[in-house]
């Protein structure tokens, strides 16, 4: 205890160290719960993944198919991609 005279008035500071134990038991469960955001958030990006891949081979199947059976070039389908909303557009406004 540390006694500090100001004058006429007397303060009186305690300097509180905190408990080891409750220091240390907040640091873990701080540091279980970031192992867990972390291992959610590595798990949510494996999902991604796994799904972009899925849709690229689905894609690459879909064009492959096309262009052995029907013999439709990729730069056609694109070209026709590319001209899909103006197709739309027509279509929704009749003209």
């Amino acid at each position: 205890m540390l006694l500090v005279s100001v004058g006429t008035i007397n303060l009186k500071y305690k300097k509180k160290i905190p408990d080891l134990d409750l220091l240390m038991s907040v640091e873990l469960i701080v540091l279980i719960a970031a192992l867990i955001v972390s291992w959610l958030v590595f798990a949510a990006l494996i999902n991604v993944v796994k799904t972009t891949v899925k849709t690229a081979i689905a894609i690459a199947a879909i064009v492959l198919v096309l262009q052995l059976v029907f013999g439709i070039a990729p730069q056609a389908l694109w070209q026709q991609m590319t001209q899909l909303p103006e197709i739309l557009w027509h279509l929704v406004t009749r003209k």
